[in-house]
């Protein structure tokens, strides 16, 4: 059973850690990696992030490549796979998350990651690729204030891919990137299993 909702979006979460080991499939690699109570989907590879990895084309062999929302790691470990020779940021507000995730990359001999809160990446870079699973649940305001921060930061050539539930937004959630005045375009990728794939670039 995951954790409440409430606790993943937390810097330092209330719950006991209870670390454990979970199996998962990144690239095609069987990895044994580590995940605790307090973070996202401690459980299981989150559905909504094996749609987004199945789906989304490869991102930049090289530059700065980002992952909103880290978690344990997923993702950013997919991305750092990928694309051996780019330079990966994973970003994350749950301190508990981010120490799993270092560990995690680390077992998956994945060494090119840097995990960190979002206020300790560089305000000079631009990144060529980002992938997230958001983190729907901070609420409405929450999640434009962190796209907001984020997605403007693309590289002239640089592209987004989000995942969203159907029933979670992501319709009104691409009417409302499409609405700002960012200079990008957001489009839909794919649909799969209740969940859209969101593409965002310059216009």
């Amino acid at each position: 059973m995951s954790e409440p909702t409430d606790h993943y979006f937390s810097a330092e979460p209330a719950t006991p850690e209870e670390r454990r080991s979970i199996e998962v499939t990144l690239e095609g690699r069987r990895l044994t990696l580590t995940t605790a109570r307090g973070v996202y989907s401690p459980d299981r590879l989150d559905p909504g992030t094996t749609v987004l990895l199945a789906g989304v084309p490869d991102p930049s062999p090289t530059g700065d490549l980002l992952d909103i929302g880290c978690g344990w790691g997923p993702i950013s470990i997919s991305l750092a796979l990928r694309s051996p020779g780019a330079r990966v940021w994973g970003v994350d507000v749950n301190r508990r998350a981010l120490d799993l995730a270092r560990a995690n990359a680390a077992a998956a001999g994945a060494d090119s990651i840097t995990f960190c809160e979002p206020d300790e990446v560089p305000d000079d870079l631009r990144f060529a690729t980002i992938w997230s699973n958001p983190p729907i649940h901070v609420g409405k305001a929450a999640l434009h204030a962190l796209l907001e921060r984020w997605l403007p930061r693309l590289s002239d050539n640089g592209v987004a891919y989000l995942v969203v539930q159907k029933h979670l937004g992501s319709d009104s959630l691409q009417k409302w990137l499409n609405a700002q005045d960012w200079g990008l375009v957001c489009t839909r990728l794919s649909s799969a299993k209740a969940f859209r794939i969101l593409e965002v670039r310059r216009a």
